[in-house]
């Protein structure tokens, strides 16, 4: 893959359309702009959807612990829902 650029807004702006073809070419792998020594934005290549849905899918698997004891078909409530007897707003 291609290198890590630090560019200017100034210089981004004069050069925009030639960066975006290189990033789009891969010849950066991000392009970091910057005002005034700050980071303001970081243009990253597009990834193609099957990497972006390969990448998103299972991202949160192993992060959530469900006691051996929890039962999540069980009912929460044991007293009626207030809509089954007409009551709309409390």
């Amino acid at each position: 893959m291609g290198a890590t650029q630090t560019i200017s807004a100034t210089e981004f702006k004069a050069q925009c359309l030639d960066i975006l073809d290189r990033l789009d070419n891969g010849e950066f792998e991000q392009v970091t702009i910057t005002k005034q020594g700050r980071t303001v934005a970081v243009l990253l290549p597009l990834q193609p959807n099957a990497k972006a849905v390969t990448d998103l899918y299972g991202c949160m698997r192993g992060s959530v612990i469900i006691a051996d004891d929890c039962d999540l078909t069980a009912p929460v409530f044991d007293e009626p829902f207030d809509a089954a007897e007409g009551i709309l707003h409390r």
